[in-house]
């Protein structure tokens, strides 16, 4: 009986780390918007185009950091417990 239970727990312990793992493919989507409007802007006025860079790699990188929080609680989830 015990052991059926410990099984449950397992189960939904890996189950929970990969579903924050949906995180990294929100992070991919949200970069690739990011760089696209950027380009997209780019495209339109490329004489502003440098004065932006700042703002595209502040942009990517909120993004990756929500797709490293997410990996990082997956990776809490699966070890820690």
């Amino acid at each position: 009986m015990t052991g059926d239970l410990v099984q449950f727990a397992l189960m939904g312990k890996y189950i929970g780390a990969g579903l924050a793992t949906m995180g990294l493919g929100g992070a991919g989507i949200g970069v690739g918007i990011v760089a696209g409007n950027f380009l997209s802007g780019a495209l339109r006025n490329p004489s502003a185009a440098p004065g932006q860079t700042a703002n595209l790699f502040v942009g990517i990188a909120f993004a990756e950091a929500l797709g490293i929080f997410s990996f990082l609680i997956a990776l809490l989830l699966m070890f820690a417990v």
